[in-house]
């Protein structure tokens, strides 16, 4: 079970290298974004809103609580 509370503070502290993206089962996107910094900062961004809003699930589609 993936914590919305983890996913958030791991965006924040480590978005810019996909940390989160990686915590939620999603490596691919999460191995782009670590090669990007984050698709400079912005995708991070993006996903530290979509986390924050419920509009974020795991890989497996499990919602976050």
């Amino acid at each position: 079970m993936k914590t919305k509370t983890t996913a958030i503070l791991l965006c924040i502290f480590l978005g810019v290298i996909g940390i989160h993206r990686f915590y939620l089962g999603y490596k691919t996107i999460g191995i782009i974004q670590l090669l990007t910094g984050g698709g400079c900062l912005v995708w991070a961004i993006i996903d530290l809103v979509q986390i924050a809003n419920g509009n974020m699930s795991d890989v497996d589609g499990n919602e976050l609580v």
